[in-house]
């Protein structure tokens, strides 16, 4: 479909249309100040090293100064020791690994606010 002009042809795109006088200086709009944005500090500590002891630390949850509570679960390592006990015909010393706290992991929480600090493995 094809449109015939009749008379005089429309002027080009680029071409401003009559009458129109351009403006010699372009003012940007004013620019709103930056909104404020509150400062945050994060102050961290060392990690403290754990151990199979208690231990005097600082607890992350409610920054307390505290010394931790330690609660000793059986690993891969206990129950290693102890199948290779029940082999030997060790049977009786089978227990003995989980009644070693150095066969265990050590679980420290805070004694406040019952959060886990974190756990020491041999």
């Amino acid at each position: 479909m094809s449109y015939e002009y009749k008379g005089q042809q429309p002027p080009p795109y680029s071409a401003p249309p009559a009458g129109f006088t351009p403006a010699t200086h372009f003012q940007p709009p004013p620019m709103a100040p930056p909104p404020q944005v509150p400062t945050v500090i994060i102050t961290t500590s060392a990690p403290t090293q754990l151990g199979e002891e208690p231990t005097r630390t600082k607890c992350p949850s409610c920054h307390a100064d505290i010394l931790t509570t330690v609660d000793y679960t059986a690993n891969s390592c206990t129950h290693i020791w102890a199948l290779v006990l029940c082999l030997f015909i060790c049977w009786p010393c089978v227990c003995v690994p989980y009644c070693m706290k150095s066969c265990q992991n050590a679980n420290h929480y805070c004694p406040n606010c019952n959060a886990f600090i974190g756990t020491y493995s041999n």
